[in-house]
């Protein structure tokens, strides 16, 4: 299988703006972001959705949903913010890497889509 963009970026094959990196994952900013501040926060370890993760992937996992929150506290997400997984092509997504969509700055729509 191809390196993912994602795998590119963490491995440096090629430039992305970083806002977070530990030994397990790294949140950078979408290139085409769909709120004022919209990070991809993204797992080292190749998993090709959601849907595809193992009990082993757990530990992992949870680490992420607390970046997110050291995230939300570091930028001041005081008002509030969104976090997103899309899965498979019905669900938007368009890079099969598992991440998670961290929006925030605006006023977020319900239903979303």
């Amino acid at each position: 299988m191809e390196k993912t963009i994602f795998q590119k970026i963490i491995d440096r094959e090629i430039p992305g703006k970083i806002e977070y990196e530990d030994d397990q994952c790294i949140a950078i900013h979408d290139i085409d972001p769909k709120a004022p501040t919209h990070l991809l926060l993204i797992p080292k370890k190749l998993i090709p959705r959601i849907g595809e993760a193992t009990p082993d992937d757990a530990e992992l996992l949870g680490h992420m949903m607390l970046v997110v929150g050291q995230l939300a506290k570091k930028l001041d997400w005081s008002d509030g913010f969104r976090t997103v997984i899309n899965h498979g092509p019905h669900g938007g997504e368009a890079v099969p890497h598992l991440h998670i969509h961290l929006l925030a700055g605006r006023q977020m729509a319900w239903p979303p889509g």
